[in-house]
């Protein structure tokens, strides 16, 4: 009975062994740059609250600099929108990748919405962007422009770009002296 007891702890043993030397999964922190960017932008300094002031398609271009992916949507506005309209571009094509509707209830309320995970891959372009009327207007305190590229954790950010109109349209203009929004994501790597 203990020779066979000796040979099941040790085949439970090897097994323990060859499953954590054959796993190459790794766990990841979540990441949201929307801070870092503040920061790093210096439009941290000075924020307008617009309601209500002409639609627009507005966000950032930005770049993963590791395969990972978005697991979550977050916004912040000066009021509520039941049908706000976020979209998560490929920059390159100026396509639609992923667009979801969400109803942001609470004004002023950093409002966090999941949603089916989205891959993204390293090194590739894209734009984070949504459509409304509403949005803060941040600024830095000397009102000079920013300096892009910049770094926040895996994310780059490329630009602020934005388009006027209700349609969702690919942002076309360029603005370095301002950000508006807030939208951001959460990211996740994966490799």
């Amino acid at each position: 009975m203990k020779t066979k007891f000796k040979k099941l702890a040790m085949l439970v043993a090897f097994a323990a062994v060859l499953t954590s030397c054959s796993s190459n999964d790794k766990s990841y922190e979540k990441e949201d740059f929307l801070d870092g960017y503040l920061i790093a932008s210096g439009f941290n300094a000075s924020s307008t609250n617009f309601i209500n002031s002409g639609s627009y398609e507005f966000g950032l271009e930005f770049t993963p600099l590791v395969t990972g992916k978005i697991t979550t949507l977050k916004v912040k506005l000066p009021d509520v929108n039941s049908a706000l309209k976020i979209t998560i571009w490929d920059k390159a094509a100026g396509t639609p990748l992923k667009t979801e509707t969400v109803n942001y209830a609470t004004a002023n309320i950093l409002t966090v919405f999941d949603v089916e995970d989205l891959a993204l891959i390293k090194d590739k372009q894209y734009a984070i962007t949504f459509n409304s009327n509403d949005w803060y207007k941040r600024n830095k305190a000397d009102s000079s422009n920013a300096t892009y590229p910049m770094t926040v954790g895996n994310i780059k950010i490329d630009a602020y770009k934005w388009v006027s109109g209700s349609t969702q349209t690919y942002p076309t203009n360029i603005s370095n002296n301002y950000y508006a929004g807030d939208l951001t994501f959460d990211f996740q790597q994966t490799q």
